[in-house]
Formats: C-alpha cells, structure tokens, sequence
C-alpha cells in the first residue's frame, strides 16, 4: 500500500493535472454555443480571455449528469453552492431542455474545445486513455452523486472521449469525496468556503463569494467558527487549520482506490497531462489560476 504523504502528494497532483483538461467544459465557447442554441444566455463576459460560464446554463449541464432530477438534488450534490441560487437557475433550464439534451450538448462541446487546443489525438492518448479507464474501474458509487451520474453514462470508444469520461469521473468523485469531509468534520458550506479561502491564502470572502452567499451568512460563519476555536480575529488558531488540513487529507484518502490503481504509471500520466493543461491555458480553455493552483501555492 502507499504511504499517507505519497497518497496525499499524488491525489493533489492527480487533482491538479487534470483540472485544466477536464474543467475546461465550464469555459468552452463551443460548450456556451450549444447551451445558447438551446435558449440559455450568452456567457457574461471574460477573464483574462477565458469566457465565464452563464449561471443556469452550468448549473443545469453540470447537474445534468444525473438525469432528470429535481433541482433541490443538484443543489444538494453542488454543496458548497447557496441552494437559492441553484433552485432557481436549474428550474430555468429545466423549462428550456431536458437532461439527455443539455449533457449531450455538454459532451459535444467540451470535446469539440479539447479537439481544437490538444488535436484530436495528441501524443499520449492511448496510455492516458487506458490508465484512467483504469483508474475509475476500481471506484464505488456510494455517497458520490456526481460520479455515480456520470459513471452511468458510459465511457466512449475512443481516446480522446475515454479521456474526457473518465478524467470528469475523476474530477467529480474528488469533489464529492471532498463533500464527504468537509461534512464529516461538522463544516457547512459558509464555513468550508471561509477556511478554504484561508488555507489557500486567498482574498477573504472572494472565492467563496462565488457561490451565492451573502455577507450576513459568512458573519454567521465567522462567529461559529469563532466560537468553535478555528478562528480567530477571521485568521486560523492552529487548531483551525489543522482541522482544515485534516479535510483535505480526508479527501486524499478516498481517493486511494484510483491513486493505487494507477500504480506505477503515475509519473508518466502526470507528465502526459501537465502539457496537455499548459496548452488548453495558452488556448484561453481554462483560467490562470484554478481551485487547484490556488491550492498548490498556498502550500510552496
């Protein structure tokens, strides 16, 4: 069995190489081309040229995945998003499209950008493809919302869709396991976006501002927090961030199954993919810094 840092290195780092090529979907102009075709809005605007996704239109394709489901279900596998803003917004699109329509859209365009940024079969695709099918063989369902959703899909025949399947399944079962303990540790989605800011070392009240959530809910937080000994004057009390720490390695624990499954390929699918996410970022597909970067830079 591996080690505990040697999980914990290689699950962040998984995590990271495969966040630019998997995350672009929520940045694609094709993706945002075909959500408009189907009576959603325009993306808002840019950063730094990376075009930003439209609210319903992401909530909706993202949840999508899961079939037709009521849209308190994709608020509550989006856990960390205020409910009163993803209620609504998949309720819109649920009145514009149906969930095989929009996922299929989904699909289309976050494949369609991979194509036109890393061509249809870069070098490397075939390992990649059969490590990650791989990878996602060995995993488990149970309390993971957005992986079983996608599990239930299928992996395409080819590489670069193989790719794309199971590096989202990937993506979204660390997500869902990062759920899981933030849960477990007795944390709301207010106060892990409080510490997740604070352990990045970013702006407070930035990042977690994009979930929906108002001023008077993050004091709530705060004070709780507070009261709790993780925070102090909104700074962590060593006990504060160990307990933030301890999430995330919560998180790289169940993440075992996959990393163990890799095996020895690890090293030559991370130096497959890190090219791969340097050039969707010149390409505009994905931002600057993502969640992962944040965290990476937090710790050097």
């Amino acid at each position: 069995m591996i080690d505990a840092a040697t999980l914990s290195l290689r699950a962040r780092l998984l995590g990271s190489a495969l966040e630019p090529v998997i995350g672009q979907v929520y940045f694609s102009p094709e993706c945002h081309a075909n959500y408009q075709a189907l009576g959603f809005g325009a993306s808002p605007g840019d950063a730094n040229g990376v075009a930003l996704p439209n609210g319903p239109a992401y909530f909706t394709s993202r949840g999508s995945v899961m079939g037709q489901v009521a849209p308190s279900v994709i608020a509550a596998a989006f856990a960390v998003f205020n409910p009163d803003a993803v209620i609504p917004a998949v309720q819109y699109g649920w009145s514009l499209t149906d969930a095989a329509t929009i996922c299929a859209a989904r699909d289309d365009g976050a494949l369609a950008q991979l194509r036109r940024l890393i061509g249809n079969a870069p070098q490397g695709a075939d390992r990649v493809a059969q490590i990650l099918r791989r990878a996602v063989s060995v995993l488990r369902p149970e309390g993971r919302p957005l992986y079983a959703g996608l599990s239930a899909l299928g992996i395409p025949d080819d590489p670069l869709g193989t790719i794309w399947r199971c590096g989202d399944m990937l993506r979204e079962f660390r997500g869902d396991a990062h759920t899981a303990a933030w849960i477990s540790a007795g944390l709301d989605a207010t106060e892990i976006g409080l510490l997740t800011e604070l352990f990045w070392g970013v702006p407070p009240r930035s990042y977690a501002r994009t979930r929906a959530w108002t001023d008077a809910q993050f004091d709530s937080a705060a004070a709780r927090l507070t009261e709790r000994g993780w925070l102090l004057d909104n700074a962590f009390t060593p006990a504060g961030r160990a307990g933030r720490e301890a999430v995330e390695v919560s998180t790289d624990i169940q993440m075992r199954p996959a990393i163990e499954a890799i095996g020895d390929d690890f090293d030559e699918l991370i130096a497959i993919l890190n090219p791969w996410g340097e050039t969707v970022r010149r390409g505009k597909g994905y931002l600057a810094a993502g969640p992962h970067d944040l965290a990476a830079k937090a710790k050097s």
